[in-house]
């Protein structure tokens, strides 16, 4: 059986070393336009699997605090896919 739980909390050690991380790179001069891209899609991706987490989560009952976990961390990777994608933006002029 999955262990819904261990991946969320997997899921969110990720987050918020990402969430560290994905500031310091944008901040970075030398990043480029493809790197930023690379990182945007890398954030989509995420955002998506924990939505995927979140609906398993609470078709298999779990308490509401554990799903409000998963609705965090998936606030917390979509506002950094928006970050990058400011950033992206903010290149392209």
């Amino acid at each position: 059986m999955t262990d819904w739980i261990a991946i969320l909390k997997e899921q969110t050690a990720t987050g918020d070393q990402m969430g560290r991380e994905v500031p310091q790179m944008l901040a970075n001069p030398d990043i480029s336009e493809a790197q930023v891209k690379t990182l945007f899609s890398a954030l989509e991706k995420q955002a998506e699997f924990v939505e995927k987490l979140r609906m398993a989560l609470e078709k298999f009952g779990h308490d509401f605090s554990i799903i409000k976990a998963a609705e965090r961390l998936e606030e917390r990777y979509v506002d950094l896919a928006a970050s990058v994608a400011e950033k992206l933006k903010a290149m392209r002029k």
